[in-house]
């Protein structure tokens, strides 16, 4: 009797494009591969909304009639990208198989940035490069025609701006430490935009990325029946091959980034959102960077609570963050976890400034290791808050709430955890809890406590939520002392019964469990 064939279970779209992709990268680095790919689904993602448009003013019908389709002024006002002759999709695919195809792909985008001057200086033009086989480039062409093919420009969007994040996540994993510079992992960020909720002002990003921190407080905001026009986002990156990626990045999903600066001098030399008061920060920088040209600015007016050591811009960091917050803004901001102790160099004194004397830090929260693609370096989470006397939450002056999420996430792989939907909703509702007047709060041992500034202060400002939360109830009721008249009654018996030395070492080993505090 013949076996049946299982059926493999069908992957989502994105995974199976990523495989065929990466298929084709063949002895191109993910590094610059992602350029090449990304430039091409948001080439994709533009020619379909101008398409889309394009029959509607062609057909003449409604608010349409005697429009001209090859008007300019048409798309503008529908905030809709003018694709040129040379740049469209079809013209594009239909030549895919031609050996000029790179050399047509970078005219295309070089024809868009002349007619839509937001884009200027921002789309790829690498695609005639003598390492990128016009054939694997006909290959990814014809691959991205695929994607939300005959799809309306929202659902189009919604589908693109999918994939170029999941790919945007995958060429992170690829590039290995570098490739994490310009991505943070999207738990963490979906973490941070929870914990904030950011419904409406303005959200800021100094060190934006590739600009997930905004897409996901855009997804946030769509997700709560908000209004996306209810935000403004201000942003700088000083990479900028990395700042094209967030301005494309946005674009795909017709968020505005005319205040996404790119700015090579850094946030800290050349402040570029220099007046800017921000509602909402959420921020992944550089972590322990001691290249930040701390010996130019010593004497900076950003440094409110102590200057901070030209080795590590941690604490530079964080006053950054908390000169640029509104009266009632809040920070929410990824730090390596040797902020919460160090005392070297003057730290230990602006973190105490920081909680005694501005009343700034709201909640810590201890992360999992392996959740970062670029560093194995612990992380914490820092959320700050101008205002805690009231605003819109109850007055938390005079406390600081700890979680210790150490134990949380699941492995994707031998390498990388994510924190869960289960997880992040579990942090988050601790949190809103907390600090909200009518909420359900309790401490729970192992997890979280809500401390006071006395006790913070006896324990002379070290921030480890560990040394707060204590241990879960399971572990904090072993009784040594019983546990070890157990293992001495057991051993005897053993030996009585003649069992060799190694294996009676080994199994009562095997026994013991050390389990440490941090």
């Amino acid at each position: 009797m013949a076996r049946v064939k299982k059926e493999k279970a069908s992957e989502p779209l994105e995974k199976q494009l990523w495989g065929a992709a990466d298929k084709l990268r063949k002895n191109i680095d993910a590094a610059e591969y992602k350029h090449v790919v990304l430039g091409l689904i948001f080439l994709k993602y533009i020619s379909d909304s101008f398409e889309e448009l394009y029959a509607l003013l062609k057909a003449g019908e409604g608010e349409f009639d005697g429009a001209d389709p090859e008007d300019k002024d048409e798309y503008k006002a529908k905030n809709v990208f003018f694709v040129p002759q040379p740049a469209r999709w079809k013209h594009l695919r239909d030549n895919a198989k031609k050996p000029e195809i790179g050399k047509l792909v970078d005219e295309g985008m070089d024809a868009i940035e002349k007619e839509n001057p937001t884009l200027r200086g921002v789309l790829p033009k690498v695609y005639a490069r003598q390492n990128l086989d016009p054939a694997s480039l006909g290959g990814l062409i014809d691959l991205v025609s695929n994607i939300a093919l005959g799809d309306t420009k929202a659902r189009s969007a919604d589908i693109l701006g999918h994939v170029f994040e999941y790919f945007l996540g995958e060429f992170a994993l690829a590039e290995g430490k570098k490739g994490g510079q310009f991505y943070t992992p999207r738990s963490i960020v979906e973490l941070l935009v929870a914990m904030l909720e950011p419904y409406q002002g303005r959200v800021m990003d100094p060190c934006c990325g590739s600009g997930g921190m905004f897409v996901q407080s855009e997804r946030f905001v769509r997700e709560h029946q908000g209004r996306i026009k209810d935000l403004t986002l201000f942003g700088q990156e000083s990479n900028q091959t990395t700042w094209r990626l967030a301005k494309m990045n946005l674009a795909i999903r017709g968020i505005d980034s005319s205040q996404i600066k790119w700015n090579n001098e850094g946030s800290f030399l050349n402040d570029a959102l220099k007046d800017a008061r921000a509602d909402h920060i959420i921020a992944n920088p550089p972590f322990n960077d001691s290249d930040w040209s701390g010996e130019m600015l010593r004497s900076d007016a950003r440094w409110q609570y102590g200057v901070p050591p030209t080795g590590n811009a941690n604490f530079a960091w964080l006053q950054h963050f908390a000169f640029h917050l509104a009266p009632s803004g809040q920070a929410g901001i990824v730090l390596a976890k040797g902020a919460l102790t160090s005392k070297s160099s003057g730290e230990g004194e602006i973190r105490r400034r920081m909680i005694e004397e501005g009343n700034l830090i709201d909640c810590i929260v201890n992360l999992p290791a392996k959740l970062f693609l670029n560093t194995q370096i612990p992380a914490a989470l820092w959320f700050l808050a101008r205002d805690r006397t009231n605003h819109k939450f109850r007055n938390r002056s005079g406390e600081i709430l700890f979680i210790d999420a150490r134990n949380m996430g699941e492995l994707i792989n031998r390498r990388t955890r994510i924190l869960t939907q289960n997880d992040i909703k579990t942090i988050g509702d601790t949190y809103h809890n907390w600090r909200s007047p009518d909420g359900d709060y309790e401490d729970v041992k192992g997890f979280c406590a809500s401390v006071s500034l006395e006790r913070v202060r006896e324990l002379d400002f070290v921030l480890t939520p560990g040394r707060y939360v204590g241990l879960p109830d399971e572990e904090d009721d072993f009784n040594f002392a019983e546990r070890f008249a157990s293992l001495t009654a057991e051993l005897e018996a053993q030996m009585a019964e003649g069992i060799a030395l190694d294996e009676r070492i080994r199994q009562n080993l095997a026994k013991v469990e050390v389990s440490g505090d941090g």
